[in-house]
């Protein structure tokens, strides 16, 4: 088996051209926690034709060939430019959100009206229970955990949001959602001293996201699909209807082409996915094991996925392996991912949530690239009806969960079905563009300020 390339910390998929070719993975905990990837069928190693063709082998390329077998009885290949999993799912938090996107359930009802709210609602309940019964699977070993969501108010403005946004799931959505005071966060939950309340929600799975990847990679392979590590798609034609995707091994002529590669998208690849997310890095730390004190003096009580109220939001949970894994959004630019003061960030928000870690170790550092929407929505689309090219993606952080529901829309479009729910606002238009996006990144800069100042006084 050949020798991966070196993993490169400063690929930044606003300017590159591609991800590579056969690069090694991110140096994540999950990677170290999930042991070696299951077996895959090598790159590409000759011209070929397919029916259908998956372009990234994440979370949603992986899964939209499990369930193309599965339901529809397409064997789709899919092609992975570097390692199974390798973009942002291997690099999240592995917290599986009831979250279409990144807009609240108050900001649908006043983007939308109630009734739309309540649809959009009630598809994500139904949605979430595709990633539930994956995450039950006997095939796939994601270590799932913690059920239910903490959203932990960092401030008493921030809380007094959290009670509003609860009535609304409450009386509006139907959804059965808990306040709960500091008081009982610390002594049931979680001891984060930054913590002025909370907002219990009873939906909400952590699971080993890499893991999990491995999963679907297993099943879909079983059921029939091929899946082509080192495998770039470095050119794109169609002729006749029939596109050509030319990889380093041969070309690969598909009907139809599902695009599954969310904030690793290279502009070039195709004009109907050009510019249509932003890329936003989010860095993660996991701290080294910690001990039965440590545990007892940070109130660690809970295993739930937890969320505090920031702009620039922390997210974080205790692992059941006793160790402590926390993210948040710091660098913007990947030749400048690598700088040791986006380390500090997070480590000085270890300091001020769990005053017992201050100063502990974090031998796991990473960073991964999120396709942040223009609106914050995702998209599952089929853009122009006149082409047999699809794509889901837009998932703005939060594709644990939504990319196996939406894998599984996307492969039913793909398979020439109507969705159920197709005039939801997910399914019935192409993602807006993302107009001068290397422009907007200097607009992140003046924003990630406001926000630091914002989140420090408010």
């Amino acid at each position: 088996m050949r020798s991966p390339q070196t993993y490169d910390p400063n690929y930044d998929p606003l300017y590159a051209e591609s991800p590579g070719t056969a690069v090694d993975y991110s140096p994540t905990y999950w990677r170290y926690h999930a042991g070696e990837p299951p077996e895959d069928d090598g790159p590409v190693s000759g011209d070929m034709d397919v029916d259908v063709a998956l372009i990234g082998g994440g979370f949603t390329g992986l899964a939209t060939a499990l369930f193309l077998a599965r339901e529809h009885g397409i064997k789709a290949v899919v092609l992975e430019a570097n390692q199974i999993g390798w973009g942002c799912t291997s690099r999240n938090g592995g917290q599986g959100h009831l979250a279409w996107g990144r807009l609240s359930r108050s900001q649908w009802v006043k983007k939308w009206g109630a009734d739309v709210a309540r649809r959009l609602h009630k598809n994500s309940l139904e949605g979430y229970e595709v990633f539930r019964a994956m995450t039950e699977d006997v095939e796939i070993d994601c270590e799932p955990h913690g059920e239910g969501n903490l959203l932990i108010a960092h401030s008493a403005k921030a809380m007094a949001g959290l009670v509003a946004e609860s009535r609304l799931c409450n009386e509006v959505l139907g959804y059965k959602t808990r306040l709960l005071t500091r008081d009982t966060v610390l002594k049931e939950y979680i001891g984060d001293q930054e913590c002025q309340g909370a907002m219990l929600e009873p939906v909400g799975i952590a699971v080993q996201p890499l893991k999990l990847a491995y999963g679907y990679a297993r099943v879909a392979r079983r059921l029939g699909a091929r899946i082509h590590t080192g495998s770039t798609v470095q050119n794109w034609t169609t002729v006749n209807g029939v596109h050509h995707l030319r990889t380093p091994g041969g070309t690969v002529r598909a009907k139809a082409v599902g695009v599954c590669t969310a904030g690793y998208t290279s502009p070039n690849l195709h004009k109907l996915t050009a510019y249509k997310v932003m890329p936003i890095m989010a860095n993660s730390v996991v701290t080294r094991e910690l001990t039965d004190d440590e545990v007892a003096a940070c109130g660690f009580r809970s295993t739930l996925l937890t969320t505090d109220t920031r702009k620039l939001r922390y997210y974080y949970r205790y692992l059941p392996e006793k160790r402590l894994q926390i993210g948040t959004r710091s660098a913007i630019s990947g030749g400048d991912a690598e700088n040791p003061k986006h380390l500090r960030v997070v480590q000085e928000a270890i300091a001020r949530k769990f005053p017992a870690l201050a100063g502990i170790e974090t031998p796991f550092f990473w960073h991964g690239w999120m396709d942040i929407s223009h609106d914050m929505m995702p998209r599952v689309v089929q853009p122009d009806p006149k082409q047999q090219v699809f794509y889901s993606q837009g998932y703005s952080g939060n594709g644990v969960s939504f990319s196996a529901y939406a894998s599984k829309q996307l492969a039913a479009l793909i398979a020439g079905k109507r969705l159920a729910d197709a005039d939801l606002p997910i399914f019935s238009s192409p993602l807006p563009s993302h107009p001068l996006r290397p422009i907007r990144r200097l607009g992140q800069h003046v924003l990630y300020t406001y926000f630091s100042l914002r989140d420090r006084f408010v």
